[in-house]
């Protein structure tokens, strides 16, 4: 594991897609002593329970300050990804097919109708599909599907290589990981950052970013007064099947309806979920979970009760009171920075955030795009006493 060092220039808290991705955006900015910090094993959480969907013209109601950070990341991934695989030779495999909206009610039929009109007034990319077209796009839909959508540029991402690959490239930087190191709280003195204290001792720095997901709300800072944004754990759970005996091929497209998605994988194996519970930080798959993600599959897919079924898993995604991210540097503590809160969105946003904030902390840039994410939004609390 290594000797905690005693100093570094930035610590990154959290060992998640989010923390990586900051970590790597910060060494190619040449930060040379950069410091990631993980309480357990690196993207063990939200980040390798995720199905890597990136997807957020088939998730949206409508566009707001979130939506156009989700697209603008999402519009980064093929560069994004092909440097991963240049610096590594991990290919994340980047899955450009597209998704597919389906509509099984009468009620999803105005959603997707919704949907699709402020979407074309918006100038996005979106095609409306009878049933006809939807079932020759995919024969696996079912016969009950009453209409879809089209988005080709919502695609995905294998989250577990783009994790590989991340982990590599900032070994490869000179990042220091560290596993099994649990921040305990962020020392500060007069409104600046002092330090680090962890379950190994402290380190020194002038910069900490908090990346922690569910678990950020556990890091204290002592001495000062600082905004609180509150991250609980929100569990979804996952179910894969194999589909690698099955002709023809399950599907090419990702499939999404209203209730539930199918996310296959190019060695074969197909992801369905998910569930939104609050559990606090149970991560235990149960048989209601797994029930009501086998409904929605089926009711995408008749197909899928031939499949054998493979895995089942849960993670925590990290939400904030208003589930919305908290990006960006701390107003009352000078070196504090936040970069946590993304629930739904963290592989989607990986590679925005990394670069936001490693502009904010290496060039003092923090970009208007950040404003309406600031931690600054939060109620100030007082110094623990």
């Amino acid at each position: 594991m290594g000797q905690l060092p005693e100093t570094a220039d930035v610590v990154v808290i959290g060992g998640g897609v989010i923390g990586l991705s900051i970590a790597r955006a910060l060494a190619l900015r040449d930060v040379r002593n950069v410091l990631l910090l993980e309480r357990a094993r690196l993207g063990a959480e939200a980040s390798s329970a995720a199905a890597g969907m990136l997807a957020p013209q088939a998730e949206a109601n409508d566009a707001d300050g979130l939506f156009n950070l989700c697209c603008q990341s999402r519009d980064m991934y093929p560069t994004f990804a092909a440097a991963l695989r240049e610096e590594t030779g991990i290919d994340s495999e980047l899955h450009r097919t597209g998704t597919l909206y389906l509509a099984f009610t009468e009620h999803d039929q105005r959603e997707i109708e919704h949907r699709f009109d402020w979407q074309v007034r918006a100038g996005l990319t979106v095609q409306k599909l009878d049933p006809t077209d939807a079932r020759t796009l995919e024969p696996c839909i079912s016969e009950s599907v009453r209409g879809a959508l089209k988005f080709p540029n919502d695609i995905q991402v294998d989250n577990r290589r783009l994790l590989s690959g991340l982990i590599t490239a900032n070994k490869k930087l000179g990042v220091r990981l560290m596993t099994g190191t649990t921040v305990e709280s962020i020392r500060t003195n007069r409104g600046r950052i002092e330090g680090a204290e962890t379950s190994r001792g402290f380190v020194s720095t002038g910069t900490i970013v908090v990346a922690g997901g569910a678990w950020s709300s556990f890091i204290k800072v002592t001495e000062a007064a600082s905004p609180n944004p509150r991250i609980e754990p929100v569990r979804g759970q996952m179910v894969c099947f194999d589909s690698t005996d099955s002709s023809p091929s399950i599907a090419r497209h990702v499939i999404y309806s209203p209730r539930g998605y199918l996310v296959p994988r190019r060695d074969g194996r197909v992801l369905a979920g998910s569930t939104t519970e609050q559990s606090g930080f149970d991560k235990e798959v149960t048989a209601s979970g797994v029930h009501s993600i086998l409904s929605n599959a089926l009711e995408i897919s008749p197909r899928i009760s031939d499949l054998p079924l493979i895995g089942v898993w849960a993670g925590l995604r990290p939400r904030a009171q208003d589930s919305l991210p908290v990006l960006g540097p701390c107003a009352e503590i000078q070196g504090l920075v936040f970069a946590t809160g993304h629930y739904r969105n963290g592989i989607l946003l990986a590679p925005l955030t990394g670069e936001l904030i490693a502009g904010a902390i290496v060039d003092n840039l923090v970009s208007s795009e950040l404003s309406a994410f600031s931690p600054d939004r939060f109620a100030i609390v007082g110094a623990n006493p």
